[in-house]
């Protein structure tokens, strides 16, 4: 084997190589067209499946955590306020 001044063994075949990146290039963009856009997108057309925290079930279950942890935080400031009005007057 002879080595050519870059150290190289061969050198580097232009005719396969550039052709095999264009074909990598556009089978990425093929799969990009059809993977889904992150959590809350759905891939378009007949690919892909609603995503989880957009199905009805999921949603109701997420808005009633919210609404409980609404009403706690407002009983939290009830808490806090009538602490607040007996520091202020104690003896009502």
């Amino acid at each position: 084997m002879r080595r050519t001044a870059s150290g190289y063994m061969l050198p580097m075949l232009s005719r396969l190589f550039f052709p095999a990146i264009g074909l990598l290039a556009l089978g990425l963009v093929g799969l990009a067209m059809v993977w889904p856009q992150g959590l809350g997108a759905r891939s378009p057309g007949p690919f892909g499946e609603t995503p989880y925290q957009q199905r009805p079930e999921v949603r109701a279950a997420l808005q009633r955590q919210h609404e409980a942890a609404m009403a706690e935080a407002e009983r939290a400031r009830q808490a806090v306020s009538d602490l607040q009005t007996q520091a202020v007057a104690p003896n009502q």
